[in-house]
């Protein structure tokens, strides 16, 4: 999997993904920033203690009750950007798949289809925005990319009888992106889909099967299907990454807590509920079979998070986990994330290799 070591790099140019709003950031703020980042990556900082923490959010945030959580508030950090400032998509925009010709087929996408309603959601954009909320097949969903977790799920927006809709807080626990929704303005974590800070702390989201394929994979299985397209293109420089070299950094950025042991911080794995087995590992074999779940691996999906360019990232492949039982096999979730990610929010759960 590995090839020489590029220098992370983010990119600065057009900020709005994990580093403000529209411009760079600049005098004391930008150095501050600095700062705190490099004081995390060499692991000399900690975040706020948690009886400050709530102080420092409490004007930006005055509906969220700060007196419930499930998680020691000190584990949350800021990411850069205040809430919205990675704005979320409300009114996504689609073309039909045939009527695509600036997507390269291996380009990363997250495929989805529910009741006959097939649709696919290109990283390029996600990776700005970090959250679409859409309606598939008539279910509210919140369609997720987390950057720095490589973490692509999906969610029924569904909760108690209530539809909720998602934005982007700017907090980060444990490198993941921390959601807000907007009814409640309780905070959630990414990864798990559970909220964590508010009135909701302790509910969780039903997260739908989705695949993360490649836009080629996706047309092949969905030659009917719809495609987001950038609703003002000139918004973000899509198709550019602007974490160059992520995903082949020695530590995550923006990570304070315990790396995994005896594995890279940074390799991938495939999650799947309590137990993840390693890319390199599913890569080697193709298909892995553990109960009645079975993954498999195909060529033809570039990273998002390697090169400057999303279309010239290198080949991680095209995962696939479904359980197969008497009628046959479906769809089920997973994640295609990174190790410290699993170890992270699943301490202790095997990973495979």
């Amino acid at each position: 999997m590995s090839r020489s070591k590029p220098r992370f790099q983010r990119d600065d140019r057009n900020r709005g993904s994990r580093w403000g709003v529209g411009r760079p950031a600049t005098g004391l703020a930008a150095r501050a920033l600095v700062a705190v980042a490099v004081a995390l990556l060499a692991g000399t900082a900690g975040p706020l203690a948690a009886a400050d923490a709530p102080r420092g959010w409490a004007e930006e945030w005055p509906r969220t009750d700060f007196g419930r959580s499930s998680v020691d508030l000190a584990e949350i950090l800021s990411g850069g950007p205040p809430r919205d400032g990675i704005p979320p998509i409300d009114d996504p925009v689609f073309a039909d798949v045939g009527d695509i010709t600036d997507l390269p087929l291996e380009e990363p996408v997250i495929g989805l289809s529910i009741g006959g309603d097939a649709r696919a959601y290109p990283l390029r954009i996600l990776i700005w925005h970090e959250i679409t909320n859409d309606v598939v097949g008539g279910v509210p969903v919140a369609v997720t990319y987390c950057p720095l977790c490589n973490a692509a799920i999906v969610f029924d927006r569904r909760l108690d009888g209530h539809t909720l809709s998602f934005g982007t807080t700017g907090k980060l626990r444990h490198s993941d992106l921390i959601m807000y929704d907007r009814e409640t303005e309780s905070w959630w974590q990414q990864f798990l889909g559970e909220a964590i800070v508010g009135e909701n702390t302790g509910k969780a989201l039903r997260t739908l099967p989705a695949r993360l394929e490649s836009f080629g994979r996706f047309r092949e299985r969905h030659p009917q299907g719809r495609v987001q397209v950038p609703g003002d293109p000139g918004l973000r420089p899509y198709g550019r990454n602007p974490y160059t070299g992520y995903d082949s950094a020695v530590r995550p950025f923006l990570y304070a807590g315990h790396l995994p042991p005896d594995i890279p911080a940074m390799a991938y794995v495939v999650a799947v509920a309590g137990e993840a087995w390693t890319l390199d590992l599913v890569r080697r074999q193709r298909r892995i079979q553990s109960g009645d779940t079975v993954i498999t691996w195909e060529p033809g999906n570039r990273s998002a998070l390697d090169t400057a360019a999303i279309a010239r990232g290198r080949d991680i492949g095209n995962v696939v986990v479904q359980r197969h039982g008497a009628t046959g096999p479906v769809d089920i979730p997973y994640d295609l994330t990174f190790a410290f990610v699993f170890h992270a929010f699943r301490p202790g759960a095997p990973i495979h290799r």
